[in-house]
């Protein structure tokens, strides 16, 4: 990972309402049996975290840009995926810093 791409990784989580975001989006998955084929309905994240669609879609782009979500639709829904080797990188690299 280079550090431009750290930044960027960095820059995205530093945003309150974007973390937040991106554990809930993780949260489902572990919490779905089937992780890997669901993922998260981007409209549970809006009730669970009382925001609105385009703050939502704001915050997605964001989080889409620093490679740490993907996206897709599913009909008339938007499914959400953690990256987590995209974490897993910037975890790594920050851990020379100990």
């Amino acid at each position: 990972m280079t550090t431009k791409k750290l930044a960027k990784v960095l820059k995205a989580l530093s945003h309150q309402k974007r973390l937040e975001m991106y554990l809930e989006v993780a949260r489902q998955e572990e919490k779905d049996f089937k992780a890997s084929e669901k993922g998260c309905f981007v409209s549970e994240i809006m009730e669970s975290l009382n925001i609105g669609a385009p703050t939502v879609s704001h915050h997605l782009k964001e989080l889409t840009n620093a490679d740490l979500i993907t996206t897709e639709r599913r009909g008339k829904f938007l499914v959400a995926r953690a990256k987590r080797e995209t974490l897993k990188e910037a975890r790594n690299i920050l851990s020379i810093i100990q």
